[in-house]
């Protein structure tokens, strides 16, 4: 079977990951961190687009490593219009969107820009990007809300979701396609879904912050006293959404937003730091129980992952609440480049068709 090499890029606010793959093994990764007065000369993080191409064509120079050599460029998604899961030929249509702005900006926008840059530079190689966190496969009901002037958006971790739900599968000796499982992503942000045969029919837009508090995410809050919040007067829209999406959670309580420094305060007796790490499980675990219930109870299994999932005691304290509803698989951290490659790998050897992201009058 012929090999293929593929350059995985993951643009974050401060920082661009890159690593290179021969099939699904790393030959090598590097980490490009931005320093903040250089990012403050450059505060779009879109017109950061250059500065971060040099800095992949002088690492990949300083390894040995040529642009023709590679087979395909793979990038992380950014907030485009919603898609079904798998993964996509970057096209005029899909880097129209991205530069645009027009579903948002956020730094994971360069992702795919910027493996069709090198992908052009390569000579007309492939450039792709693999469920990106507007992954939409939501069913109707999931997508209403009691305001038919607001529907519920599929926005979230998308891309460990598909990745570790394809590892699970596999663990269970099941395809993906016909599994029906619960997988929670526990991060600085949590998003929890339900994915019935390889489509994620329900999920919380983490990005929002609805859901499960979080570290940094105010989760899903009294409607009644959000409204009346905002309108008193004490906070601006853009402070206020900065209090959902990155003051809230632990942050906003505790002021740390790191589950570590949270178990030491709870060793040395801090009642408030307990209560909020109990409360915290417990919300994901209602949520879970909720994604359960999407699923009408059948479920091979509930499947933990990110960041907190590390943390033994935080993963018992939600298997004390759920584990009556389906065997838990734990797989902690995410490894978002090799799931990348992984989505380009599917598509390089026939294993699945790229799809074509929609141009604008047909999104």
């Amino acid at each position: 079977m012929k090999s293929f090499r593929i350059l995985a890029i993951n643009p974050g606010s401060t920082s661009t990951k890159i690593a290179l793959y021969e099939d699904d093994r790393e030959l090598g990764n590097h980490t490009q961190r931005y320093d903040l007065e250089t990012l403050k000369k450059i505060p779009n993080v879109l017109n950061q687009r250059e500065m971060r191409l040099e800095a992949i064509h002088k690492i990949l120079e300083e390894r040995g490593r040529t642009l023709r050599e590679i087979d395909a460029f793979v990038g992380r998604g950014g907030l485009m219009a919603p898609v079904r899961g798998g993964t996509y030929t970057v096209n005029a249509a899909m880097a129209a969107d991205l530069l645009s702005g027009r579903y948002g900006i956020h730094a994971s926008n360069l992702g795919a820009l910027l493996a069709r840059d090198l992908a052009d530079e390569a000579g007309g190689k492939e450039a792709f990007t693999v469920d990106p966190v507007v992954v939409d496969e939501m069913i109707p009901e999931a997508r209403l809300s009691g305001f038919p002037e607001i529907e519920r958006r599929s926005i979230f971790h998308a891309l460990n979701h598909k990745a570790i739900g394809r590892r699970a599968a596999a663990d269970l000796g099941k395809a993906y396609e016909r599994c029906r499982l619960v997988v929670a992503h526990l991060g600085s942000g949590i998003s929890i879904g339900a994915h019935e045969e390889g489509r994620v029919i329900d999920v919380n837009n983490a990005f929002d912050g609805e859901g499960p508090f979080s570290p940094e995410r105010a989760g899903s809050l009294p409607a009644g006293d959000l409204v009346r919040l905002a309108y008193s007067g004490t906070l601006t829209l853009e402070e206020l959404l900065r209090k959902i999406s990155s003051q809230g959670g632990l942050v906003a309580h505790l002021g740390i937003n790191d589950l570590r420094e949270v178990r030491r305060r709870i060793d040395e007796g801090d009642a408030k730091a307990t209560l909020l790490f109990n409360a915290m499980a417990y919300q994901v675990a209602r949520g879970i129980g909720a994604e359960a219930a999407a699923l009408t109870g059948e479920v091979d299994a509930i499947v933990l992952t990110g960041g907190l999932a590390y943390s033994d005691r935080f993963v018992e304290a939600i298997r004390h609440r759920v584990a009556f509803i389906a065997p838990i698989l734990v797989y902690p951290g995410e490894d978002e480049l090799k799931a990348l490659a992984e989505g380009a790998l599917r598509v390089l050897r026939g294993e699945e068709k790229a799809l074509i992201y929609p141009s604008s009058h047909e999104a």
